[in-house]
């Protein structure tokens, strides 16, 4: 009889975070903030804790545990999109007059909906392997290094899908590279910022599962 995988509290946690994060940056992207003269999305937010939940999560747990991570998170993503996307396609009631708002926020177009998705997928996986690596060859040191480190590739490889896929023949095609630059700018000065925060709930972490993953020996598939 084939074992059984168990989960422990706390990665259940981490998980249902991660999902929130990803479901709420569709929603917030949808609003323009202006930051003094830099103009940002409001994803921008909240989309950057899902990297350093997959950090944590392949610090403490491995590079496995971070592939299921990324895998549920995409599933979730897609099933609220799926839902969002049939919702506002049906017909409106007659009393209701907010079709148009809604429609703003809930009507993601399918070209974007898909680089969220490919961008997503390469950029997370590469962020667990440079992670997982790191750590390999650090010996499980320099942790807040190889955050930084990781969430740069990460980070980069989302951004340099992302706004070719989504914005290619729309914007002026100078302007897409200093987007991708400001968007991995921003979001690793954000993991910086946080970085105190994400130490200490790695250490937390470590003590209550009582386990410090390394990879060794292990394949760095997808699927």
């Amino acid at each position: 009889m084939k074992e059984k995988t168990t989960y422990s509290g706390l990665f259940l946690v981490m998980g249902q975070l991660f999902c929130v994060c990803l479901i709420l940056a569709n929603v917030l992207e949808t609003k323009q903030l202006a930051l003094g003269p830099v103009s940002i999305t409001g994803g921008l937010i909240v989309f950057p804790i899902s990297y350093i939940i997959n950090d944590c999560v392949c610090e403490v747990w491995g590079y496995r545990r971070a592939k299921q991570l990324i895998w549920m998170g995409f599933a979730m993503n897609f099933l609220f999109v799926f839902l969002a996307a049939l919702c506002d396609a049906l017909p409106a009631a007659p009393y209701w007059d907010n079709d148009e708002g809604f429609h703003a926020i809930f009507g993601l177009a399918p070209r974007i909906t898909l680089a969220s998705f490919v961008a997503f997928i390469a950029g997370s996986f590469v962020n667990a392997y440079v992670m997982s690596r790191m750590k390999l060859r650090s010996e499980g040191r320099h942790f807040s290094l190889r955050a930084v480190v990781s969430t740069i590739f990460g980070e980069g490889i989302d951004s340099l899908l992302f706004f070719p896929l989504a914005f290619y023949g729309v914007l002026p095609i100078e302007e897409i590279p200093w987007l991708i630059l400001s968007q991995v700018v921003l979001k690793t000065a954000y993991e910086i910022v946080v970085l105190p925060v994400t130490i200490r709930v790695v250490r937390f972490a470590k003590r209550h599962e009582q386990t410090d993953v390394y990879d060794h020996h292990i394949s760095y598939r997808i699927i």
